[in-house]
């Protein structure tokens, strides 16, 4: 028998095909498609984040699932009305200038998107200049800054400044993370909250915006 559990099983598991078919089985069964949604998908795709953040998981099983998930969502989005899907929040991601890595910047956004928020992926090397024009365009509730560069870190606190400068700090929260970063360094800059890994990004997102109460402040 069909079940959101075997769903967000194959999610878990990161077997696409088999998200395919059971998503396709719900549907024709006459299950809700947000609830397939809630309650399969992104159900299995939590899992694999409090896995991820408790070193049960790695990143090439994360990935496998979040293309498992992006499989059965493909399916299911085009039923939905718009609007139909509430979103998180929308949030601006990127590496700042300077700085090319981007795997775990890409991992964050798997994560925030995973956990219903709309992200803008900038890419690397993004200057404040462009961030702030991210901002002015899209109107985002978070901006994410990653750092993988003990060198580039203090382009995060540029970024902020430059932000203030242009009167755009204040409508928007600014996360910070990669491996040099501390809470510490956070609060020197001026940064709302600092997240250690992808999972605990996306909590911290929901945390920032009132949307997820039982979760502590990870700055």
């Amino acid at each position: 028998m069909l079940s959101y559990e075997d769903l967000a099983g194959s999610v878990i598991n990161g077997n696409w095909t088999r998200v395919a078919e059971l998503t396709r089985g719900l549907l024709d069964s006459n299950y809700a498609p947000l609830e397939i949604i809630n309650k399969g998908l992104i159900s299995g795709m939590n899992v694999v984040g409090r896995r991820f953040k408790e070193g049960d998981m790695f990143v090439p099983e994360v990935l496998m699932a979040a293309r498992a998930m992006s499989a059965g969502v493909d399916i299911v989005k085009p039923l939905l009305a718009d609007g139909a899907m509430p979103s998180a929040g929308k949030v601006v991601l990127g590496t700042v200038k300077g700085d090319l890595h981007d795997i775990g910047k890409n991992l964050v956004g798997i994560m925030l998107e995973s956990a219903g928020f709309d992200v803008l992926n900038l890419g690397t090397d993004i200057s404040p200049e462009e961030f702030a024009e991210a901002i002015r365009k899209h109107n985002p509730d978070v901006v994410a800054m990653s750092a993988l560069l003990t060198t580039t870190m203090l382009t995060m606190k540029d970024t902020i400044d430059f932000l203030c400068g242009e009167g755009l700090r204040g409508g928007v929260k600014v996360i910070i993370g990669g491996a040099p970063v501390s809470p510490e360094f956070a609060d020197e800059i001026g940064a709302d909250g600092f997240a250690p890994d992808a999972a605990s990004a996306a909590l911290l997102c929901k945390n920032l915006l009132g949307r997820e109460q039982n979760h502590a402040d990870y700055r």
